[in-house]
Order: structure tokens, then C-alpha cells, then sequence
């Protein structure tokens, strides 16, 4: 008979803080970072894993020893362990069956985003934790980070009037757009999501935080420009190391993974994601053995280069969404107008302009350093903070978006892509 979870209930000043227990399914990049920070803390183990990737397995057995490891999430949803909550965190078109067998099983869910491949699968899994009452939080990282907490502050206080309208930017970055849209696993929308859905819902989300209203109507406009055969130079070959414009080409995987050596952080992203070897002649050896040497005019790819999303909130305000591979990787960059203020950030500073005096104050609210965008400017350890939070005190509002606010994030995205196939404005149905 499987061990029933255990709820968490509210948390006494006197007794001591019991220690949660987690299931991990899906023990790749992001699972790894959530459930090793959640262990780090002191509050939480990992009792079981489910990671079918051999290599993978063995490193999450480093880092949690005494877990039951299992190769399918099924297997591990059967033999139900007594634990609090599951962190599921595999491949995209892979999360709504295990959300759904674990919400039923009454595991609260702490579910990388995006939710779902497709509006469906987002609206079971929504349905799904209500109908078992557990507690939902999507990855939706943004909404935790300093930075956001100091925007959202500047905002709730007035200190800017009504805002009445958002310019947000996001800066893929040329080299990751190549690494993982083209060469990599997000390159297809039938092995992933749509572009919007795989790297900006949070995006939209964020801007929907900010402005605290509902979208009402969606349009948008993108498509795959540059990385298509008809721009590939005539001398190219298939694979970069036997290319002779290879040195001229800005996206050049020899350049790229060979100059990831020697640099730990690139070393675990994004050579991580090509190869172990940490040789020049193991990464050569991937590069023309696998996917990642492809030149990027030459790969089965099909998701957008570059998008815009325009919004239109209740109440009239408006927010404009550029995502573009044309630019340096870097944090993403808003502007806020509204009636009484301006406010120009970069995801570390902001400065904000009053009307009234016409004075600027630049402040420093997000964090700083060459590490600072490796955990989403600490959005990623904050996330599993709150999640912790709530577990403990079963207090489902340490968890700054409820499932029904995630579901709406993803359902705009949704409508964006509808929009931008079928050159109409969407409106949003509730």
C-alpha cells in the first residue's frame, strides 16, 4: 500500500521546523538547479529521482545519496513515497501527464514552465491540481528576482502615476540563439513549443505582474528570417569544422563550444548540453558526431528569430514584447510609462524620472557580477524559497502566481502565435 503524502499544516513557533521531503522528475539542467538549491537550504531532501538519462542519474546521485532513484516517472508515481511535494521538471511536450497523475496523487507541484505544448495539456494541468486542492507553482522565474521586487515596489507605491504603457525587451543573444533554437533542443516546435512558449511565457508574464490587470487583446507579428538555407554562404559546408567561412561566421560552433574550455560557468552552459569531454579533441569529436557542429543554415530548425507581442491590458494600458536573436546575450531591458513618472531599467538598474521635479534617481535593485544572470538574477533560488515557504506553512500565497494567473500567461502566448500565423487580434476569452 503506497505511503499517502504528507500535508504540510501550519507551522508552530515553538516546534521544530520539519525537514520537507521532494520527489525530483527530470533530473536535467533546471531540475538539477531547483532540487540542489532546495537540499542546499537545510529545509528540504530529495528522497526520490526519476531521470531516465543514465549520465544524468549518476549526477544527481552526487548530490542526493540517500534518494531512491527510479528510470521512469511512472514507476515512481506507483510506488507513491511519502514526501510533500515533486519538482517536474522534463522535457516540455513530457509535463502534463506526471503533473497530473502526481496532483492526484496529492503531491503539491512546483512545474517548470512552460506548463504545456499546447493550450490542452495547460488547461488539464490547471484543472488538475484545483480538482486535488494541492498547491501549483510554475517556473516563472521573473517574479522573483530583487530586480522585480524593486520594480514592482516602484510601481504598487504610485511613485510613477498610472502606468500606461510597458516597452520590454528581451536580448536572446546571437550565440544562444544558435545553440538552442537552431542547433539545439527548442530548434522545433514539434519536438518543443513555439519560440514564445519556450523561452518568453515568463516574459509575458512578467509584464501582465507588473501592470496587475488582465490582457484583453493580443497581436503579434515574427518569423524565421535568417537561419534558413537560401542564407547560407555558397562556400559553406555542413558541419563548421570543415568549413572554410567558418572564421568569418558569427555563429560558428568551433569558435563557440572549443572557447567554453577552461571557463567552468560556460562549461556546465552551454558545453554541458554538447558534451563531457573538456578537451579540444573530445569537444572537436562531438562537435562532428552530434548535433552542435551543424552549420545553422543547414539544421532542421523552424521556430522564429525574432517576434514582437503587442498587449492591450483592462483598462487601456498597452505593453510591447520584442524578443530577437540579433543581440549580445544579456538582461532584459524595460521601460514604464506612466502619468507621473518614467522608468528605464536594465535588469539590474533602474532610473526613474519624476514629472513633478524633473529629477532622475538611478538605483541599483538587481544583482550584480558574472554570475548574476546564471540563476535568473536569483530568481531561480527565491522560486524554490517561496515553494519551501508554502510547504511549510501550507500558505499557498507565498507563491506569487496561482495557477489560474499561470494559466492566463500561457493562454496570451497562445494568442500570440495565433495572431502572428493568422495576422488577426486576438481577444482573450475567460
Amino acid at each position: 500500500m503506497p505511503h499517502a503524502p504528507v500535508r504540510p499544516g501550519p507551522a508552530s513557533a515553538k516546534a521544530p521546523v520539519r525537514l520537507l521531503r521532494l520527489l525530483l522528475v527530470g533530473a536535467g539542467g533546471r531540475g538539477s538547479v531547483y532540487a540542489s538549491h532546495a537540499a542546499s537550504t537545510g529545509r528540504a531532501q530529495v528522497v526520490a529521482v526519476a531521470e531516465p538519462d543514465r549520465r544524468r542519474a549518476d549526477e544527481a546521485r552526487q548530490v542526493h545519496p540517500d534518494a531512491a532513484f527510479f528510470d521512469d516517472w511512472r514507476e515512481l508515481a506507483e510506488t507513491a513515497p511519502e514526501a510533500d511535494a515533486v519538482i517536474i521538471a522534463t522535457l516540455d511536450p513530457d509535463h502534463v501527464e506526471p503533473a497530473a497523475r502526481f496532483a492526484e496523487l496529492g503531491y503539491h507541484i512546483l512545474l517548470e514552465k512552460p506548463m504545456a505544448t499546447n493550450e490542452g495539456g495547460t488547461r488539464a494541468i490547471a484543472a488538475a491540481v484545483e480538482r486535488a486542492n494541492v498547491m501549483l507553482s510554475v517556473c516563472h522565474v521573473l517574479r522573483y528576482t530583487p530586480y522585480t521586487a524593486g520594480v514592482k515596489e516602484i510601481v504598487d507605491s504610485g511613485r510613477l502615476g498610472d502606468i500606461v504603457s510597458i516597452e520590454h525587451l528581451e536580448p536572446v543573444g546571437w550565440w544562444h540563439q544558435a545553440h538552442s533554437y537552431v542547433r539545439g533542443n527548442w530548434r522545433r516546435e514539434d519536438l518543443a513549443v513555439p519560440m514564445l512558449l519556450a523561452k518568453s511565457c515568463h516574459d509575458l508574464d512578467w509584464i501582465s505582474y507588473i501592470i496587475d490587470r488582465p490582457v484583453r487583446q493580443v497581436s503579434s507579428f515574427g518569423s524565421l528570417m535568417h537561419f534558413r538555407p537560401e542564407n547560407r554562404p555558397v562556400a559553406a559546408a555542413d558541419n563548421c569544422l570543415d568549413c572554410p567561412v567558418e572564421p568569418d561566421c558569427p555563429y560558428s560552433a568551433k569558435r563557440l563550444y572549443l572557447g567554453c574550455l577552461g571557463d567552468p560557468g560556460l562549461e556546465r552552459w552551454p558545453l554541458g548540453a554538447v558534451t563531457d569531454a573538456r578537451t579540444p579533441e573530445g569537444v572537436e569529436q562531438a562537435l562532428r558526431e552530434g548535433p552542435y557542429g551543424r552549420c545553422v543554415y543547414a539544421c532542421d530548425n523552424d521556430v522564429v528569430d525574432h517576434q514582437v507581442v503587442n498587449l492591450e491590458y483592462e483598462g487601456g494600458a498597452t505593453a510591447s514584447f520584442t524578443m530577437t536573436a540579433f543581440t549580445p546575450l544579456a538582461q532584459r531591458k524595460t521601460r514604464i510609462f506612466g502619468t507621473r513618472g518614467y522608468l528605464d531599467g536594465d535588469g539590474v538598474r533602474v532610473t526613474v524620472t519624476d514629472f513633478v521635479t524633473g529629477q532622475e534617481e538611478t538605483l541599483v535593485l538587481g544583482l550584480e557580477g558574472p554570475d548574476a544572470g546564471s540563476g535568473h538574477g536569483g530568481g531561480d533560488e527565491r522560486l524554490v524559497d517561496a515553494f519551501l515557504d508554502a510547504l511549510t506553512t501550507g500558505d499557498p500565497t507565498h507563491i506569487l502566481s496561482d495557477p489560474a494567473t499561470s494559466l492566463e500567461s500561457h493562454m496570451v502566448a497562445w494568442a500570440a502565435e495565433r495572431s502572428r500565423r493568422s495576422g488577426t487580434v486576438q481577444t482573450l476569452v475567460r
